[in-house]
């Protein structure tokens, strides 16, 4: 998959992660989020301009692939940077696809070089999967819209300074009356509540939102007024490969620990078996990953066919380590063990981005069922 390009952006990733971001992670766990100088040197590095056109500073002649080798380098290092994730693969396109020439000059730069996080605005305290559901409105007033609502579980919501925010602006069209505005988060009426605890993922910013008489220019539509689902569903291919890209070099680096820790040591039968069983697990998973990041480089990827990679991969994710945690024992059930942590910050991949029975029902739809 990787060419010598993707190998030389590799190195560069590595060094960035194991000389600058390990040192600072314990702290990043503690305060609940990356620190400003992260994303002001993922953005010199490129990190965060993959995709990008270069004349708005973007990494040039990068593709989804160098995304990939991001994941894969900062699960290495079990580093859970998923708001980095939220910002280049998630986010992004939304700019990419939707931003008028204007926009993206405005916003792209800020982007690209770090100087502005972004985070998307969709799920709400009753509308998780649901956006028929969402209660965030939006009333044209003159040449601004004005939004009143919440949400919840936003990634980069507390650091972020620019979102993406699903709104509800014709709200008797249920789905067909969502639109997409970028709210900068020094508007009036922007609030930011509670930072939410979570099990794990520490170093990875959730935050609440909420809007009361915020008053948005109606320049800073994305696209066209009521074709936010649209939108919004059209990059869930990529956002879910994302995650089972993820999920997948988490198993991987999983059992690599529990492969090194187990090494040297006398070892039984069973947890020889239980080793070969993980290890056939992730080369299956590893194919798929392949398979699929092909088809999204080459426009190819559906829905169905992302759906099945992060069913498959998240759910893979959790038979691992959770076997590994058990071959690790006592060593592995500690904060300050790799496995341990990658235990508890693997567990919600099989939430966010569509739950397992959700990816169920769309792959049997995609079957005929």
């Amino acid at each position: 998959m990787f060419d010598e390009d993707h190998e030389k952006f590799r190195r560069i990733v590595r060094e960035f992660l194991t000389e600058e971001v390990v040192p600072a992670y314990p702290g990043w766990e503690g305060t609940g989020r990356p620190s400003r100088e992260f994303w002001l040197r993922a953005g010199e590095l490129g990190i965060l301009g993959i995709g990008v056109p270069e004349e708005y500073g973007g990494l040039p002649g990068s593709d989804f692939r160098h995304s990939a080798v991001v994941t894969e380098e900062a699960q290495r290092l079990f580093l859970a940077l998923g708001g980095l994730r939220v910002h280049t693969d998630i986010c992004m396109p939304y700019f990419l696809e939707y931003a008028s020439e204007e926009q993206k000059a405005r916003w792209l730069p800020r982007l690209v070089s770090g100087r502005a996080v972004v985070a998307l605005g969709m799920s709400e305290p009753a509308a998780g999967s649901d956006m028929k559901a969402m209660a965030t409105r939006a009333v044209r007033d003159g040449d601004h819209y004005v939004v009143d609502g919440a949400k919840t579980f936003i990634s980069n919501g507390a650091a972020a300074d620019l979102v993406v925010l699903a709104v509800k602006t014709a709200p008797e069209a249920g789905r067909d009356g969502i639109s997409l505005l970028v709210v900068e988060t020094d508007t009036a009426g922007f609030g930011r509540g509670r930072k939410l605890d979570k099990l794990g993922l520490r170093a990875q910013d959730l935050a609440e939102l909420s809007f009361t008489d915020m008053r948005v220019p109606v320049e800073n539509l994305l696209g066209e007024e009521n074709a936010g689902f649209r939108y919004l569903t059209a990059n869930l291919a990529q956002e879910r490969l994302s995650i089972a890209i993820n999920s997948q070099a988490a198993a991987e680096a999983v059992l690599d620990a529990t492969v090194a820790l187990l090494s040297g040591h006398r070892t039984e039968q069973n947890t020889k078996f239980e080793v070969a069983a993980c290890t056939t697990d992730v080369r299956a998973g590893r194919a798929l990953i392949d398979a699929s990041l092909a088809a999204l480089v080459a426009g190819d990827l559906d829905g169905a066919d992302a759906a099945v990679a992060k069913l498959y991969c998240t759910e893979l994710q959790g038979r691992v380590a959770d076997r590994c945690l058990q071959l690790a024992g006592t060593d592995g059930y500690r904060w300050g063990s790799p496995l341990g942590r990658a235990y508890l910050d693997g567990r919600v991949s099989r939430v966010y981005g569509g739950s397992s029975e959700i990816m169920k029902v769309i792959v049997a739809k995609a079957a005929g069922l």
